[in-house]
C-alpha cells in the first residue's frame, strides 16, 4: 500500500510539475524570482559584451583611418624631401637666381683660407 501510495505522489508531482510549466506560473514564480540576481548579472555582462564589441569595431574603423592617414603622409613626405633635394642642389640655386636678378654669381677659384699673426 505504501508503494502504491509514492507511485501515486510521484505520479501527482509530476503530472503538478507540467502543469505548473505549461501554464508558465513555475517559470515566472519560482525559477525567475529564484535567480533574479543570475538573471540580472547574466543581463549585466551582456550589455558590457555588447559595449566592448561596439568599441573594438570603433577602435579598428579608426585605427584603419589612421593608416591610411600615415599612408598618404608617407608618401607626400617621400614627394617633399626628393623636391627639396633637387631645389638644394648648387645648379638649381644658380639657374633660380639668375632668373630672380639677385646678381649672385658662383665663384669659379677655390676658396682660400686668411690666416693672421699675432
Amino acid at each position: 500500500m505504501e508503494e502504491n501510495h509514492s507511485k501515486k505522489a510521484k505520479t501527482e508531482g509530476s503530472a503538478s510539475f507540467l502543469k505548473e510549466l505549461l501554464s508558465g506560473s513555475m517559470v515566472s514564480d519560482k525559477i525567475v524570482l529564484k535567480n533574479i540576481w543570475f538573471i540580472l548579472l547574466l543581463t549585466f555582462l551582456g550589455a558590457i559584451y555588447i559595449a566592448n564589441r561596439f568599441h573594438a569595431e570603433r577602435v579598428t574603423r579608426i585605427t584603419t583611418r589612421l593608416s591610411r592617414e600615415v599612408k598618404d603622409l608617407r608618401a607626400e613626405s617621400l614627394s617633399v624631401s626628393a623636391e627639396l633635394m633637387s631645389l638644394s642642389r648648387q645648379s638649381e640655386i644658380a639657374r633660380l637666381a639668375g632668373e630672380r636678378g639677385l646678381g649672385l654669381e658662383e665663384l669659379r677659384v677655390p676658396p682660400y683660407r686668411i690666416v693672421v699673426d699675432k
